[in-house]
């Protein structure tokens, strides 16, 4: 569906270097980074605001790296919904259909046949400065989508919501997708949308992509200590690992070994899941391999969730629920064991930072 080829821009602070990505039609994709990584650039790159230094983008068998913006069939979306204060709902979402003089008759049609589908025929007679965030966003999506774009991009279309619009957006956005099978490309910097939405992610860092691959390879397997710090994976384990059969032996820079499924030797930083640390008051039977004692450091509350951070002569961390950390009886100098499966932990060889 899309192809881009080698692409490179750059655009004062904010670059995009040397990326290739291929976007099967019906995807859809999730761009994750840290601000400034690219990823607007990108995007607007694909959408034909900036033409780049280098490199081609496809859009099925078409080149369209040249093409205007208003001839490439590509919907875009932003965050702040840029509605046209002056016009009503309807004028907004018939804005492009007017730009291409399509008919008055066949605007009205097309108008209200997406505001049905959008659940916002109620708004039409209204003005962008009496509607809700949400309200605006969905008016936006109407808006790129009336004009039947074959790829939409999404630039942070969720992050000025409130959690409850936000996620009913989600679904929405999923809800359209599925029915249109549209090829969605979306930017978020919130990890819910991926695992809501995202077929596939890439990770961003310093305009390239470091990272490409289905949301639990991602998640599971980060390529680097970037890519596993970005991810909020909770634990980076810096020691040697040394094989053992079909396992590596890790031993930290300070603290006891532990298992890994991994067969890397050498020097590793090893990711490790807070949510899959399970902590107990006596050791437990379970086909765990890696079992350690510490001390608890730090309890810190997180909404429904509790984050404990406990000393195994590493610092290591686990999240708990509150029912849990409640039943366990867990206070700071409290001793208990933390059980995690080899396969859990993922070996990465220092040299690929």
């Amino acid at each position: 569906m899309l192809r881009i080829e080698s692409l490179s821009i750059t655009l004062e602070e904010f670059s995009v270097r040397d990326v290739s990505l291929e976007i099967p039609r019906g995807e859809y994709f999730i761009i994750l980074g840290p601000t400034g990584a690219g990823k607007t650039v990108l995007l607007e790159t694909i959408a034909g605001i900036h033409t780049p230094g280098s490199g081609r983008i496809f859009l099925g068998d078409r080149e369209i790296t040249s093409t205007e913006p208003r001839s490439r069939k590509i919907g875009m979306l932003y965050q702040d919904y840029m509605l046209f204060p002056h016009l009503t709902v309807e004028e907004n979402i018939a804005f492009g259909l007017r730009q291409r003089k399509l008919p008055t008759e066949e605007q009205h049609a097309v108008v209200n046949e997406m505001c049905s589908f959008l659940e916002i025929d109620h708004l039409t007679g209204r003005y962008p400065r009496s509607l809700s965030g949400g309200e605006q966003q969905r008016v936006a999506l109407a808006r790129a989508l009336v004009l039947r774009p074959e790829i939409l991009l999404l630039d942070e279309p969720l992050s000025a919501l409130d959690s409850q619009t936000r996620e009913w957006l989600r679904r929405e956005l999923s809800r359209v997708q599925k029915l249109t099978g549209m090829t969605i490309i979306q930017i978020t910097h919130h990890l819910d949308d991926v695992f809501a939405l995202a077929d596939r992610i890439a990770i961003m860092h310093e305009g390239r992509i470091v990272q490409l691959g289905k949301t639990p390879e991602v998640f599971l397997h980060p390529a680097d200590t970037f890519v596993a710090g970005f991810l909020s994976i909770g634990n980076i384990i810096r020691g040697n690992s040394s094989r053992s059969g079909n396992l590596s032996r890790i031993i930290p820079d300070s603290g006891p070994e532990f298992s890994a499924a991994s067969g890397i030797a050498g020097e590793v930083v090893a990711p490790l899941h807070a949510e899959d640390v399970i902590l107990s008051q006596e050791p437990f039977a379970s086909s765990a391999r890696n079992c350690l004692l510490g001390t608890i450091s730090e309890i810190i509350p997180l909404g429904s969730t509790v984050r404990v951070i406990l000393d195994v002569g590493f610092l290591l961390t686990a999240l708990l629920t509150r029912e849990s950390c409640h039943e366990l009886q867990l206070e700071p100098g409290s001793r208990v064991y933390a059980t995690f499966k080899a396969s859990a932990v993922h070996a990465i060889p220092v040299n690929t930072e």
